[in-house]
């Protein structure tokens, strides 16, 4: 079985928190991707250039979930592993933009 491909996503701070925002890029079909989002592979680049891989789940009940592996921010704080709710997928031009909502809780 193939890899997925992995997708990028750049996200406007250093830290994910609710609200803050991540715009997916290089999906295929952005439209039906925002309309119908499937699981995907992420490569999560945080706005101070660090990096860390994340997962995107789309299974019900619980709707649209980012799960993010832990990092350490340009300034060395380190962040643990999180899954957060996805609060919004929308079309942004020729990207899809994920609106980040709370953690979950395990």
């Amino acid at each position: 079985m193939p890899h997925p491909k992995t997708y990028l996503a750049l996200c406007t701070h250093t830290q994910l928190f609710p609200g803050a925002r991540c715009r997916l890029q290089g999906l295929p079909h952005p439209a039906a991707f925002a309309a119908a989002p499937e699981p995907i592979e992420v490569h999560l680049r945080l706005s101070d250039g660090a990096a860390t891989a994340a997962e995107l789940h789309t299974e019900p009940p619980t709707g649209p979930a980012l799960t993010v592996a832990a990092y350490t921010t340009a300034a060395g704080t380190p962040i643990h592993d999180t899954t957060w709710t996805v609060k919004a997928i929308a079309r942004k031009e020729d990207e899809v933009e994920l609106t980040i909502g709370v953690p979950k809780r395990t």
